[in-house]
């Protein structure tokens, strides 16, 4: 009942995820993302302990197989897991576990991963990565939300999504964007009304943390 993507801006070296999902609040436990580094999914009877262990490892040095190998080696009750990695140079990898329910996938595109399980149909997660393909000149934020909108377009899960989350990472140990709908009718629809709310304000967040003399707000 989830579908999401990680993705990387080659242009920018941000990374970022986007998720959606029929429960409460997912953006607490599906994505997990570090500057520099890259990005976790953890998805499926979700286990939120492996988004931390996958970014240490990336931040070890392990590629984004090395990665996922490891998780998947070490992890008890793996065939309910369904996870996606992607590290700092846009490598991805994915494992879907037995025990995860259809329609189901991965797909993985130039710089991002698309996963999903109990989907409408089988056209969900390539639609996803087609869309953020398709859009290399955007910001990542906008290009992972657009994600997100063609997944739905494309069918979606089974029932109706409650919850959303959009986070990107950049050069700061905070997050560059970090925007949430944890319950709503149309979720991915209130998230893009905060995306275009929160555009104008993406750097000056940035630049009150770093360098305050030159912020242009009051606060």
């Amino acid at each position: 009942m989830t579908f999401s993507i990680i993705g990387r801006c080659a242009r920018t070296g941000q990374i970022g995820a986007a998720v959606s999902t029929s429960n409460i609040a997912v953006g607490a436990r599906v994505p997990f993302v570090r500057a520099g580094f890259g990005a976790v999914l953890t998805q499926h009877r979700t286990d939120p302990r492996l988004g931390p262990r996958g970014l240490d490892l990336l931040a070890t040095g392990c590629t984004a197989q090395e990665a996922l190998d490891a998780l998947v080696a070490s992890t008890v009750h793996i065939d309910w897991r369904q996870l996606a990695v992607i590290d700092a140079s846009g490598r991805t990898a994915a494992h879907s576990g037995r025990r995860v329910k259809p329609a189901l996938g991965a797909t993985h595109g130039e710089n991002c991963v698309a996963l999903g399980n109990i989907l409408a149909n089988d056209g969900v997660v390539p639609a996803m990565a087609a869309a953020f393909q398709a859009r290399a000149g955007d910001h990542l934020a906008e290009r992972l939300l657009l994600a997100l909108e063609a997944a739905l377009d494309a069918g979606g899960e089974h029932g109706s999504v409650r919850s959303a989350a959009l986070y990107v990472a950049h050069r700061e140990s905070f997050p560059l964007v970090d925007l949430r709908v944890d319950a709503a009718d149309r979720p991915i629809a209130a998230l893009r009304a905060l995306w275009q709310e929160y555009i104008p304000w993406v750097d000056e967040f940035v630049v009150r943390a770093v360098d305050p003399d030159s912020a242009k707000g009051v606060s």
